[in-house]
């Protein structure tokens, strides 16, 4: 069973049947073993990994390591064509889909100096390190720069969102990790191509170019006919199934494109297409396909990543096996190793700093300057991972030391993983930084959700038909309002009583259960056609799916920060510019007229005005927005602890 360019499929090196010859009965038995005993290693390892609440590709990796000294098992071999053409496309536009291409944009400069820059700053200096240590020529030196340039695309970022950094950092490497890999291996063939014959400056320039027109040109044509393709279907099947072709046809496109040894990128052919469609899945896809296609897509990247871990540690006693017949010695190699890590990541240190700097000087506005804690934090997050392991595999054999550089490669993937992976949350903590608010997020989206529910509100009243009856029209609004209303509710000190939308969503919960239990009841029965029976389940799992995404009110802390306020993309107004942000609550600071009538306030407000105190529209009485209307004072502001926003009536702006 051959896989690519006569490398045996990683499942079958020991057990590949004759030419001509079908695989017989336990070599299939055999390779079936082997992939599901791979699936569930990934599986046990990051559960495992969640309930110790460490990075689960750190913990794979360890597993690895142990399995691959164990007798019994027939560790797989890891190629790097497996790794660079069947791994690396899906993981990379699996990421590139999700990330933003406006956050993308606005952090481009940063992006750049971490992920062209730092590369070719890391490849020159690794490569004379290495040059310095071991007879080899540059050439193969700068080879192995090439190879421990690149962070990896997912450690980094995994344990970022796991650890709570702030969401500007996370953006930051996610392009990082989306463009590095390009210009590593960009770099590699260019090492490649001059251990065989001397390359000139012009060559080393062109070699950069077509990489970065030739992948961008095929990303932005594969992602138009891929959208040419898919805006017309409705069948979410059909268009998840044209998805995982599309990092594939990028990639292929890119390197069948060159010109003379230069190819283009097929991985910035990959980020291209994914950041393209990403951006233009609202447009093209319905919402049953953005829902499957996220989640065909987070299962695919969740086996592959954790997979790639896992088989990386399972290199661990072949690699070691091939340096022990090396004519250097022990003391060298392992000088050799250390020196390769602690320059991979002092250089990395020096670069996020200086740059920092020369960003800082700038004053750009499109130029992201971190705080130097986040400096740090940028530094220290540059784990290695499968590029690494898998370009280091395309070192010719006949370069001398070849498997003393293979070796240094793997000693910086595990040693970034294990000594900057599990000391990042510790150095977050140490540094005071914070991850996303989730009140500040909840407001964002309340605001958000009340611009469109008001564009909805209108085109309701535009649309409505006089024949249309004014309970539904009255059903709809509220339904509309509700949404906003619901985000609101997270906002606050949070209490013992449950807000209006929670009470609804434990409520619904319940009896949607009852609703399922009694259509299964009906199907036991066998009186109903099967697919009558699957479109009630259906409807019921997506209404359950709604009520239970992320809408859990968070704790609050004694130390947590004041609530950010988000800024409206039309700009404040008048009425908040003219107002104070201070008033003296009337009264005695609570809903007076929710006293009155005895219902129960959710979140209260205060009018900056008259310093009248309110009720919510979330809660029964509304009576914050009925004082607005009774005394048209146009600016409320929110009489929660650690809140400070304001909003104005009117003008529906928010500060």
């Amino acid at each position: 069973m051959v896989l690519l360019d006569g490398h045996e499929s990683i499942l079958t090196r020991r057990t590949v049947a004759a030419p001509g010859t079908r695989l017989c009965h336990h070599v299939r038995v055999h390779i079936a073993f082997g992939i599901l005993a791979i699936v569930a290693t990934v599986v046990a390892g990051a559960a495992v990994a969640e309930r110790l609440r460490v990075p689960a590709p750190l913990l794979l990796m360890l597993i690895g390591i142990a399995g691959s000294f164990v007798p019994f098992i027939d560790e797989p071999e890891l190629s790097s064509e497996l790794v660079l053409v069947g791994f690396l496309p899906p993981l990379l536009y699996a990421a590139a889909i999700r990330t933003s291409v406006i956050d993308f944009r606005a952090n481009r400069r940063s992006i750049a100096f971490l992920s062209i820059l730092l590369v070719v700053i890391t490849a020159l200096g690794v490569g004379l390190i290495t040059w310095a240590i071991l007879p080899v020529p540059f050439a193969a030196a700068f080879a192995l720069g090439a190879v421990v340039a690149p962070p990896d695309a997912v450690a980094a970022t995994s344990i970022a969102r796991r650890i709570g950094l702030p969401r500007r950092i996370i953006t930051v490497l996610e392009g990082e990790s989306l463009v590095n890999d390009a210009t590593a291996i960009t770099c590699l063939r260019l090492a490649l191509i001059a251990i065989g014959s001397a390359v000139t400056v012009t060559q080393v320039t062109v070699g950069f170019l077509v990489a970065a027109v030739g992948g961008i040109a095929a990303g932005l044509a594969v992602a138009q006919v891929a959208t040419m393709i898919r805006k017309p279907l409705n069948e979410p099947v059909l268009d998840t199934a044209i998805s995982l072709m599309v990092p594939f046809a990028a990639y292929i496109c890119a390197e069948s494109l060159g010109w003379g040894d230069f190819h283009g990128s097929g991985v910035i052919a990959v980020v291209v297409a994914g950041l393209t469609l990403g951006h233009r899945s609202p447009v093209v896809q319905s919402g049953r396909s953005r829902l499957n296609s996220r989640i065909n897509w987070a299962t695919i990247q969740f086996l592959l990543e954790n997979a790639v871990f896992l088989l990386i540690g399972l290199q661990t006693r072949r690699i070691l096996a091939n340096v022990a017949g090396s004519d250097l010695s022990n003391t060298r190699i392992a000088l050799f190793c250390l020196a390769v890590l602690v320059g991979v990541i002092a250089l990395r240190l020096l670069w996020v700093a200086a740059a920092r700097v020369a960003l800082f000087r700038r004053g750009s506005d499109d130029a992201y300057v971190p705080t130097w804690a986040a400096t740090v934090v940028v530094g220290w997050a540059g784990l290695r991972g499968v590029v690494t392991l898998a370009t280091a595999l395309l070192i010719p054999p006949s370069v001398p030391h070849q498997p003393v550089l293979v070796f240094a490669a793997m000693v910086v993937t595990a040693g970034t993983l294990l000594l900057q992976g599990l000391s990042l949350p510790w150095l977050v903590r140490k540094l005071g930084l914070r991850g996303p608010d989730r009140r500040s997020d909840a407001l964002q989206a309340a605001t958000v959700l009340q611009s469109s529910g008001n564009a909805a509100l209108s085109a309701l009243e535009r649309v409505r038909q006089p024949t249309d009856s004014s309970e539904t029209v009255a059903l709809l609004q509220e339904r509309i309002r509700s949404r906003a209303n619901e985000l609101w509710e997270r906002l606050g000190a949070a209490t013992e009583l449950e807000t209006p939308a929670e009470e609804y969503r434990r409520l619904r919960l319940l009896t949607l259960q009852a609703e399922r239990e009694e259509v299964l009841k009906i199907r036991a029965s066998g009186s109903v056609d099967h697919e009558v029976i699957e479109d009630v389940l259906e409807s019921f799992d997506i209404e359950e799916s709604m009520l239970t995404a992320a809408t859990d009110r968070s704790d609050r802390a004694g130390d947590e920060p004041p609530l950010e306020v988000p800024q409206h993309p039309d700009g404040s107004c008048t009425h908040l510019e003219q107002s104070g942000v201070q008033v003296e609550p009337a009264g005695s600071g609570v809903c007076e007229d929710c006293l009155r009538e005895g219902t129960r306030p959710v979140h209260l407000r205060v009018c900056l005005t008259c310093g009248n105190v309110g009720c919510c529209d979330s809660s029964v009485g509304r009576h914050a927005h009925r004082h607005f209307h009774t005394s048209h004072h146009p600016v409320m502001r929110s009489f929660e602890p650690n809140e400070s926003w304001r909003w104005c009536y009117i003008d529906e702006r928010i500060s």
